[in-house]
């Protein structure tokens, strides 16, 4: 079960085996999030649903393994579950699944603001990120309760991003969303933007093969803008795991 209600000040602590999550709309808007866990980077799953309605200035907690690994969250807008089609069921952002995504493939239609989190990672440090490779649809901020880094991209993205990545549109016409290059290439198995193929490599592929890192990373520098964005020193975040952090992930954080 989950609770969902206004935003209070919590002081929930962590038991002996778990983190505590906090998912929180900022947005001035109903939106859906969305968890899923690779199940193949050898973590249990939270016991938690994996798609929710959350209107607007509500929150969600709930509890992760302590060692939660190539876990996800991102949130989906303007969607109508009577939709059968995956693709087509929220403007931006759904799942395999509908409103409950899929445990096993529902990782989410793109494009998509993500929060990223693989805990204990090597045994010593939590890592975490906001991830812009599979494109963009909402302003996003990873919080914790430990004074480790809070990454954060307040911006709305959409309406100035560059007109072959913009999209996609709600029914007035809005952009929600903005593409990464690598979902417009249309060679995307052997491709400098999605580090594929013979740009399989940090070294095979630097930021400058993305025609649209500029865009992601010079509005959101905390952000990973493209698959190797690790050598910007600002995309991927650590927090000592004996510290035990808690999380919390806003959509629409304030600026």
């Amino acid at each position: 079960m989950f609770k969902l209600t206004s935003l209070i000040p919590l002081a929930l602590a962590a038991t002996a085996s778990a983190r505590t999550f906090t998912v929180y709309n900022g947005c001035p808007f109903t939106i859906w999030p969305a968890l899923f866990t690779d199940l193949h980077a050898g973590s249990a799953a939270p016991d938690f649903t994996t798609g929710w309605e959350a209107a607007a200035f509500t929150h969600v907690t709930f509890s992760v393994p302590d060692n939660w690994r190539a876990g996800r969250i991102w949130a989906r807008r303007n969607c109508n579950f009577n939709d059968p089609n995956p693709a087509t069921q929220c403007a931006d952002g759904g799942c395999n699944g509908g409103l409950v995504c899929d445990r096993n493939t529902g990782t989410g239609v793109p494009p998509a603001s993500l929060a990223e989190f693989t805990l204990s990672g090597d045994g010593n440090r939590d890592f975490y990120d906001i991830s812009f490779v599979d494109g963009y649809n909402l302003p996003i901020r990873i919080d914790n309760n430990k004074g480790c880094p809070a990454p954060k991209c307040a911006i709305d993205l959409g309406p100035g991003c560059p007109a072959q990545f913009k999209g996609p549109f709600d029914s007035s016409g809005f952009p929600v969303g903005c593409k990464s290059a690598c979902l417009v290439d249309p060679n995307p198995s052997n491709s400098p933007a999605c580090c594929s193929g013979q740009f399989s490599t940090p070294q095979t592929c630097p930021s400058s093969g993305s025609s649209s890192y500029s865009y992601f990373k010079g509005n959101c520098p905390d952000a990973y803008a493209y698959a190797y964005d690790e050598s910007s020193q600002s995309a991927l975040w650590t927090c000592d795991s004996n510290l035990r952090a808690d999380y919390t992930v806003t959509f629409c954080p304030a600026s």
